[in-house]
């Protein structure tokens, strides 16, 4: 399994797909299957059992993983897709935008 370059509450754009362009918040990475969910990306259609979460049941919008191949982090200063540079300091790892040269958060 290898590291990833994309962590939760990240800011990516889509490269590739049927969302491709949109941009969104990282809600969650599946490390395993190499994908994360991204919010307002992929969005399929549900059909759900009335339950306590959703007490009328019916159909219900919700965001599927997507490849993190497919994905790519926005540059903080340009606001576009960029690559990224992995700095150390100590044990202490810092994630760099290749475009802009600034930190990534």
């Amino acid at each position: 399994m290898s590291k990833l370059h994309i962590k939760k509450d990240d800011t990516v754009i889509v490269l590739a797909g049927a969302d491709k362009g949109k941009s969104g918040k990282v809600l969650k990475v599946l490390v395993a299957e190499n994908r994360a969910i991204v919010e307002g990306v992929n969005v399929v259609s549900k059909s759900a059992k009335p339950s306590a979460k959703h007490p009328q049941g019916g159909i219900v919008k919700m965001e599927a993983p997507i490849h993190i191949s497919n994905l790519s982090l926005i540059d903080p200063k340009s606001g576009k897709a960029t690559r990224i540079a992995i700095k150390r300091e100590g044990k202490k790892i810092i994630r760099i935008a290749k475009k802009s040269g600034e930190e990534i958060k």
